[in-house]
């Protein structure tokens, strides 16, 4: 049986992520209304902007359900901003910031810098034999990880060096960098394995 993986569609790259769970062999669907997220056997949460699409999951009545399908063990992959969402705690977040949550992490919002900030490096990630060449833009990363959450990435090089990029805590994983730009679709096929198994 096929499974059917929505990407969170109110903001961000949703196409390059329908895209690239297509080419994983799911059914890929746009989830932006309750009925969409109760059909789907997992979720991606997309960059963007996280105040942004934590306003746009309630005015679209999805945030709720969205926090007690997580609860419940919907498998979901968040980047970027969709790592901030699937957090349990933020730093450096908007007055009032909520998220999702689920992720046993603590994240730092735009802790890269400015959008001038954003830059690319090939990345090791467990379960993987080859690097990953990563996109970040605006992104975020992991301050601390609780005793049940795996470390997938870390940076190798610059000031940076050592910060986690990539998390893993049963069914839900999530990254700072951008897996759906330039065609290389196995950190997609990550999650798909693990809502497989799930």
């Amino acid at each position: 049986m096929t499974q059917t993986i929505g990407v969170l569609a109110l903001q961000g790259d949703v196409r390059e992520h329908l895209r690239a769970l297509a080419s994983c062999g799911v059914d890929a669907i746009a989830v932006r209304r309750p009925a969409e997220l109760a059909a789907v056997d997992g979720l991606v949460l997309p960059g963007g902007e996280s105040t942004t699409m934590v306003k746009l999951a309630r005015i679209f009545d999805l945030l709720e359900p969205l926090r007690e399908r997580v609860k419940d063990g919907l498998p979901a992959f968040g980047t970027c901003a969709g790592m901030i969402l699937l957090a349990d705690r933020v730093e450096d977040g908007a007055p009032g910031q909520e998220t999702v949550g689920g992720l046993d992490i603590t994240v730092r919002r735009n802790a890269f810098g400015r959008q001038v900030d954003s830059f690319e490096e090939d990345l090791h990630v467990e379960g993987l034999d080859d690097p990953v060449h990563a996109v970040f833009i605006r992104a975020p990363w992991v301050e601390e990880v609780g005793p049940g959450v795996e470390t997938l990435a870390r940076v190798a090089a610059g000031p940076a060096a050592g910060r986690i990029v990539g998390v893993r805590q049963g069914h839900l994983m999530a990254t700072s960098f951008h897996p759906e730009v330039g065609g290389d679709t196995r950190i997609h096929q990550m999650f798909v394995d693990l809502v497989r198994r799930g």
